[in-house]
């Protein structure tokens, strides 16, 4: 550890009585240490009063590679259908040349022309530096550019002609966007503020930046909860009042979790909480996906970019043969066109059995389990204490998985009584209604979670001194005194850590800072008290002050920099706006062309009905068909009109004209008839 380079008086910090130091500098342990633990009930209690309101909040899984939205009200969890009716939407965001889209439709777009500038696994970006070895690893798979900018990873697209820089809490705050509308859609009312889910073993910075994505996206977090924990909550409402053990084993498609819990009378408690934030079915995609590039190899002597469209329709095939093989022993994997031989386009095929697939990644599935037997030692229970396992996550479908958890549990059969794909998104929407005061049940319920990773200080030989230990309840505070370690030390300089290992370089630098302004002393003399706040969002606050003198100095841990200050939020809160706009112009142009069509669609019904056309004259008939066949012609010519005001303009001469010619040959004309008649042609106007 060395000194600070900016300040020659800042040295090392040590403990006394042998004990490690922390920071940059050296700090004396005086007093031991002290829990100010905060009563999560009175948190709860306070975030309920704060938030209570008319409006319903929503609760968000926002996942990997699909996420889900639901809301809790009138006593029911209602899980929320997209603008295609499915309930699970992919978490893709593709870029065009006149157009961004996100969900369903951007999917789509993977395996299209337009790879290159769709986006997805941005939760496996977020939070992320660009050095980091998961960074690195994926990038080799994405057909999107990632490139280095101060040393975070932005997603580099091409759009409306231009390249496009973009934060993967952007990317983010995009997804939850859409999740925001389609509620808003569904509810029929604003909706600001949202309890969204992350991976428990989320760092302090992931947990940072999906607090950032949701400020873009115009929600307000009230809430960020561990995805297991919001399983169980899903699991366990409404069940018996006898003191249950549950372990929720959550694996998706870029995520792995394992928690352990004690759910008794309303209390969910996490006990242990423990996973991989890289981890999931996407791994075992790639797994597929590698295989198959080499029987293309072999088969038809042809490699396979990864930056290609054949890669991408691998990818593709790759998913649908998991999911198929989940329900069924063997598949077959097509992808047409993967060469050429004498102009005549080659596919590719080859049989896939579930014992290959499981083969390929058995490695995977069993490191699952690493982390089911620590929650277990970690939360000071046996296999036989276990009362239910819950599955959660798409990935658990896969039959090698169950099985395992059924073995590891010695026989105990895992519970059918969640959805894997949306559970995480209910149990969201039910601490969405308790913090929101919608909550409607004869159950009280009170979450207790844990801190998923220690949280600690640089100590003398670089040492990891934890200050919060793993598996903490949260929301908690602790404080440590410390002093001086050499002679009239003035400033000292602390920096904050994440992880288990003993060796801070072994772990994650969350920030660092500086206090100022010691009284010069004696070594050991000065009385310095760090306190390290968590909140229940898991998210940290750490302060140092000189109780001598009450100098005092903290910082909201900000990921070595890596989250967004406010004038980066404010810019993509921006930009997000311009988006806002553009949706809006793109969703009030769909809204113009689709009622222009049904019109269209009604008029040329009423042409082909007998009774309608034997009470019309040749001159209106055929005038009606002239203006029809004439905005037919130019829908075709403008099939890109970028104005809604341009189809409704259509529409109106289309109107006009089928009005005015509707009454000929019946004896009544526009102006004619009587005004019964007027009212009831613009009744039947209005519904169409």
């Amino acid at each position: 550890m060395g000194k600070n380079p900016r300040m020659s008086k800042t040295k090392r910090i040590r403990r006394r009585n042998n004990y490690p130091s922390i920071g940059n500098v050296a700090i004396v342990l005086l007093l031991g240490s002290s829990m100010l633990a905060s009563a999560f009930a009175e948190s709860n209690e306070e975030s309920k009063a704060d938030s209570k309101s008319d409006e319903l909040v929503i609760g968000i899984d926002l996942g990997t590679t699909y996420s889900c939205v639901a809301v809790a009200r009138n006593g029911n969890v209602e899980i929320i259908p997209n603008e295609n009716g499915n309930r699970i939407t992919p978490s893709y965001v593709s870029f065009g040349p006149e157009e961004r889209l996100i969900g369903d439709a951007a999917k789509n777009q993977a395996t299209s022309s337009n790879r290159k500038n769709t986006v997805f696994d941005a939760k496996r970006l977020i939070g992320r530096k660009f050095s980091d070895k998961h960074v690195k690893k994926d990038m080799k798979v994405w057909p999107f550019n990632v490139v280095n900018e101060k040393g975070a990873p932005l997603v580099e697209v091409q759009y409306k002609g231009a390249t496009k820089r973009y934060k993967p809490e952007e990317i983010s705050s995009m997804v939850l966007t859409h999740m925001k509308k389609v509620a808003e859609e569904y509810l029929g009312q604003k909706v600001t503020k949202a309890v969204v889910t992350v991976p428990a073993y989320f760092d302090d910075a992931q947990r940072q930046a999906t607090k950032d994505a949701g400020r873009i996206a115009g929600l307000e977090i009230l809430r960020i909860i561990n995805e297991p924990t919001a399983a169980a909550l899903a699991y366990g409402l409404g069940k018996q009042n006898d003191e249950v053990n549950v372990v929720v084993y959550d694996l998706g498609g870029g995520t792995f979790d394992v928690s352990l819990l004690t759910l008794d009378d309303g209390v969910f408690e996490v006990l242990a909480t423990s996973g991989d934030t890289h981890l999931g079915g996407e791994d075992f995609d790639n797994n597929l996906v590698k295989y198959l590039t080499k029987s293309i190899k072999k088969q038809h002597n042809v490699t396979v970019d990864v930056k290609s469209k054949l890669y991408a329709k691998l990818r593709k095939a790759a998913e649908k043969a998991k999911r198929e093989l989940s329900s069924q022993t063997q598949t077959v994997v097509m992808v047409e066109n993967v060469t050429q031989v004498d102009g005549e386009s080659i596919d590719f095929q080859e049989k896939l059995t579930r014992a290959k697939f499981e083969q390929l990644n058995e490695e995977l599935f069993k490191k699952t389990l690493r982390p089911v037997a620590k929650v277990l030692k970690d939360g000071g229970m046996k296999k036989k204490d276990i009362h239910e396992i819950v599955l959660v996550g798409g990935s658990t479908r896969i039959p090698r998985i169950q099985k395992l958890v059924k073995d590891f549990f010695n026989g105990k059969a895992p519970s059918k009584g969640v959805h894997p794909d949306e559970a995480v998104a209910h149990g969201a929407a039910v601490q969405a209604a308790i913090l929101g005061g919608h909550f409607e049940s004869d159950q009280d319920v009170l979450l207790l979670d844990v801190a998923p990773l220690s949280l600690g200080i640089k100590t003398v030989g670089d040492m990891m001194t934890p200050i919060i230990k793993r598996n903490s309840q949260i929301p908690t505070s602790k404080s440590q005194q410390f002093s001086t370690a050499a002679n009239n030390q003035q400033t000292v300089s602390i920096e904050v850590f994440q992880g288990e290992r003993a060796m801070t370089k072994d772990n994650r630098l969350l920030g660092s800072f500086e206090l100022t302004g010691i009284r010069p002393a004696p070594r050991g003399v000065p009385q310095i008290e760090v306190t390290f706040s968590v909140d229940a969002n898991g998210i940290l606050e750490v302060k140092a002050t000189d109780k001598d003198t009450g100098s005092s100095n903290d910082v909201q841990i900000n990921a070595d920099k890596q989250t967004m200050s406010q004038d980066e939020i404010d810019e993509a809160l921006a930009r997000a706006a311009e988006f806002e706009d553009e949706d809006n112009k793109v969703r009030e142009r769909f809204e113009a062309k689709n009622k222009l069509e049904s019109f269209m669609m009604m008029v040329n019904d009423r042409l082909s009905d007998s009774k309608v056309a034997e009470n019309l004259s040749d001159e209106a008939k055929d005038a009606i068909k002239e203006k029809l066949q004439e905005v037919r012609d130019w829908m075709e010519e403008n099939e890109d009109a970028e104005e809604a005001d341009e189809y409704l303009e259509k529409m109106t001469e289309l109107e006009e004209v089928f009005q005015e010619h509707m009454g000929h040959g019946s004896g009544s004309a526009k102006n004619g008839g009587d005004d019964s008649d007027d009212e009831s042609d613009d009744d039947e106007r209005d519904e169409l």
